[in-house]
């Protein structure tokens, strides 16, 4: 009898991608293979309240809390289990048997699931997770760092400005702050919008730069558009990033996958069925047409899929990525728009669409993401954490 490797496969989370993650982890937990690893579902409520078992997903589908599902992860690495509430009297060893985990799927979208918080969770636990660490995964989330570390990598991206909300609620700040790269600071309102318009012209896309699924991404045409839009994102972040609208751009995405040494799948294009790809094109309305592969001359799909690979590089977003670039139709030139590091696996995701047009399948990719995140683990462990000074001059 084969032992079978105990995936926890983690969703839901204190997050506005909240039922985005639900989806896709059905998609996962329904497509890993039952003869190879047992699957524990676990799902966490908008409150941050953790539940595993068969019917995890399906409470938090329904919004309810059932308290005989209710676990917790300690950051013991001597234990690496689920504790049932109840179990705080139990032994090391009983818990370990009942919930015991080899590795983490975490399909846990946007915040406190996709900005390195649950994986610094898992590394203090001890448990192999899949996807990139601490530093990929919150590099990647904040779209601002994300931007600055590619472009100073070489990696081609749009005009971009950011600034704090801080900064446009309350005026002018005191003293003297100096601007970080592409920071607007130290000015009103009224010149915040006149300098995004001096520099950027419009149309801009107004974001909250550590949100994913698009969710309070505006596109801003002109001065009421753009402040409306700045007002949208800070509800979802203390920062704002706005970035130059690509003419007439198409949308090409690629997966990435591996660690040490990443590939890319083929590019494939979306053809929105709104203005851009918003959060309905995106799940709700299924109207947005997917060409798998993108009709591009040789040479630019090359060139695409290397600088997505470069981009990973960059951020140190090992296991997977979805790398999304916009495309001028005109002249061909790309620019890198986000790194993705838990991308969507619904029916209708760009990251497994792209892998199964490049020869792995569904089942066969989730394998692979697997093998991935225990290499890095067994890899990780595998260096020194102590040292011994010559005397022991600490006692």
């Amino acid at each position: 009898m084969v032992n079978k490797l105990r995936v926890g496969v983690i969703c839901g989370g204190r997050s506005a991608e909240h039922e985005v993650s639900l989806v896709s982890a059905g998609s996962v937990i329904n497509a890993l293979d039952k003869n190879k690893y047992e699957v524990i579902p676990i799902g966490i409520t908008h409150k941050g309240e953790w539940l595993a078992g068969a019917e995890a997903v399906k409470l938090l589908k329904e919004n309810k809390l059932n308290k005989e599902y209710k676990v917790f992860l300690p950051p013991d690495p001597t234990v690496k289990s689920l504790i049932k509430n109840e179990n705080q009297g139990l032994s090391v060893s009983e818990i370990t048997e009942t919930g015991k985990l080899d590795v983490i799927f975490p399909v846990l979208h946007g915040t406190y699931g996709e900005d390195g918080t649950i994986q610094g969770l898992l590394e203090l636990a001890n448990i192999p997770y899949v996807g990139a660490g601490v530093l990929g995964s919150s590099l990647s989330m904040d779209k601002i760092l994300q931007k600055q570390v590619c472009r100073q990598s070489g990696v081609p991206v749009a005009d971009f400005l950011w600034f704090r909300g801080v900064d446009w609620t309350s005026g002018k700040t005191t003293g003297s702050v100096t601007p970080l790269q592409n920071q607007l600071i130290n000015m009103t309102r009224d010149e915040i919008v006149a300098a995004v318009i001096h520099k950027l012209s419009l149309p801009v896309f107004v974001k909250p730069p550590n949100m994913g699924s698009s969710v309070g991404i505006s596109k801003a045409h002109d001065k009421k558009e753009l402040v409306e839009a700045v007002e949208t994102a800070l509800e979802y972040d203390r920062k704002v990033l706005i970035e130059q609208a690509v003419p007439d751009a198409r949308e090409i995405e690629v997966s990435v996958l591996g660690n040490e040494e990443p590939r890319a799948s083929v590019a494939g294009e979306i053809i929105p069925c709104n203005e851009f790809y918003d959060y309905n094109a995106k799940y709700v309305d299924d109207a947005s047409e997917l060409k798998i592969p993108a009709e591009l001359p040789e040479n630019i799909s090359t060139a695409i899929r290397q600088t997505a690979i470069n981009g990973v590089l960059a951020v140190e977003a090992e296991g997977m990525a979805r790398v999304d670039f916009l495309l001028e139709k005109n002249t061909n030139k790309f620019y890198l728009n986000e790194i993705n590091t838990i991308p969507g696996f619904t029916k209708i995701s760009m990251y497994p669409k792209l892998w199964q047009a490049s020869g792995l399948s569904y089942s066969e990719l989730l394998d692979e993401l697997i093998r991935l995140a225990i290499d890095r683990h067994e890899k990780r462990v595998g260096l020194n954490t102590t040292f011994h000074p010559s005397k022991e001059w600490y006692k």
